[in-house]
């Protein structure tokens, strides 16, 4: 585990059995808590807190546009501190310690007394180099948001609706993963039940554009393992750079072997990588987990349990790194330490405008979803696809939001006015689940492990000889490994 900055208090452990209806404005609001000690801030596993409300605040760094250097520091540990104070009012929630519509209402004033001193922070950073952005204090404001009414049912994790193999597709497993193993289901914080469909009610979906005379047609497969060599933490080194659990759950990572917080492209060009051709380059992603009760090594350390990430880490079946063309034109060299995020952490409270995650199974993969996670019949596995962004400002490695500077291609392949095609990198992961079993992504703790908040991260270290190598077998057409 990597080092560790802002520390968690640690919550009351105390079995609460609590049912309240809790009224805030026009919104109806319920919460049940059944033991604060599993999922999060907790050492146990075998029970957990089941809450059907979230608290939703609006994310500050996604409307960021310009950050000056000599800002950057500050405003990075600021925003940070800010995904921090939701997670602990979203711990004190969950514990069960804020039952009471006063206590609900108190809670979120006090969060937003903290989310204001905070973005007064970040703005005064910003204005002692350029002019102050005065429209931030407005977002200091969060609210309560609902989750579905189904998370108050307390049913058997391997009754077989609400896990991979059950339903109308898994044979109605009797037995899931949890009841084997004889340990009690973990609940906290989500996944529901409608957060899973059988793939085989999904209509085939995928729609690619046709190439063009011009297309770029060919590619560069990257091999670089499966992170057999356990290269874990909850750390982002591109949205909260020098900030231990700055992502609030555990990533898995290939390629560069040094990646954490405290990375530099100083630190990442001297390192070495998993990747066989030598690619440095840093890709990662939100482990996969059963939910099956056990306990992790990470169980009682921010990022796993503390956060609410339990049950046992995954390791992929098969990771595949694939760079590919444009069916618009060429495309042209990535630059060094470019950085990429595509999908959104925080989907379920900041809405789908930037969700890019695909869940599918194996043999149906004409079916993506992109806010589920598919039940996938007997001899199928699980799929996590990443297609990254593909157009290219010309000129930044990165961008306040860690957005604008790359953008997606249209419904033809073409980049808009002013971008540059770029290799376009597809991650594709493989997860053998055995049937019957639940499972779920990492995420903040707010998030609810919902599918939608599914991300990747990629930072381009390659050298100039292998990206152009890249570059020419993806514009001869030729299929380069």
């Amino acid at each position: 585990m990597s080092r560790q900055g802002h520390k968690r208090p640690r919550l009351s452990r105390k079995a609460l059995a609590l049912v309240a209806a809790l009224t805030l404005g026009a919104a109806g609001v319920t919460v049940v808590a059944q033991q604060a000690s599993a999922g999060i801030a907790g050492r146990g596993g075998d029970r957990a807190s089941l809450v059907t409300a979230t608290i939703d605040c609006p994310d500050v760094g996604d409307r960021l546009r310009e950050v000056p250097d000599q800002a950057k520091a500050q405003v990075d540990e600021s925003l940070a501190r800010l995904d921090g104070q939701v997670a602990d009012a979203y711990g004190e929630l969950a514990s069960g310690a804020a039952t009471g519509a006063q206590q609900q209402r108190d809670l979120l004033e006090d969060l937003e007394r903290r989310r204001g001193r905070t973005i007064t922070e970040l703005a005064d950073a910003i204005g002692r180099v350029t002019r102050r952005p005065d429209d931030l204090q407005a977002l200091s404001r969060c609210r309560m948001k609902q989750t579905p009414p189904e998370e108050l049912a307390v049913a058997d994790e391997a009754d077989g609706t609400g896990a991979n193999g059950g339903g109308a597709d898994g044979g109605g497993q009797a037995q899931g993963l949890a009841a084997r193993s004889g340990a009690a289901p973990a609940r906290a914080g989500g996944p529901s039940r409608s957060d899973f469909v059988a793939i085989t009610s999904v209509k085939p979906n995928v729609r690619r554009p046709a190439p063009g005379r011009n297309a770029s047609t060919g590619s560069l497969s990257v091999r670089c393992g499966r992170n057999e060599n356990g290269h874990f933490n909850p750390d982002n080194v591109i949205v909260a750079p020098g900030v231990g659990n700055g992502a609030h759950h555990m990533h898995d990572y290939v390629g560069n072997v040094s990646t954490d917080a405290f990375s530099t492209n100083d630190s990442l060009a001297a390192a070495g990588t998993t990747c066989t051709n030598g690619d440095q380059s840093t890709y990662y992603w939100p482990v996969l987990r059963l939910r099956d009760g056990r306990q992790e090594r990470d169980a009682a350390a921010p990022g796993g349990g503390k956060d609410g990430n339990v049950g046992t880490i995954l390791r992929p079946k098969q990771v595949t790194i694939d760079f590919k063309g444009s069916p618009a034109g060429p495309v042209t060299a990535m630059p060094r330490f470019l950085r990429i995020i595509t999908g959104d952490a925080k989907a379920f409270t900041n809405g789908n405008a930037n969700a890019n995650a695909s869940w599918s199974c194996t043999g149906f993969e004409d079916r993506q979803l992109k806010d589920k996670y598919p039940v996938c019949p007997q001899g199928s596995d699980v799929v996590r696809t990443f297609t990254f962004q593909s157009c290219w400002d010309g000129r930044n490695t990165d961008s306040a939001n860690h957005r604008t500077h790359v953008a997606f291609a249209d419904k033809d392949g073409r980049c808009k006015k002013g971008f540059k095609a770029l290799p376009q990198l597809v991650q594709r992961i493989v997860y053998g689940i055995p049937q019957g079993a639940r499972f779920a992504v990492d995420s903040f703790p707010e998030q609810l492990h919902k599918p939608v908040t599914d991300h990747g991260d990629f930072i381009n270290v390659m050298n100039d000889r292998l990206m152009n190598e890249a570059v020419r077998c993806i514009n001869s057409g030729r299929t380069c490994r």
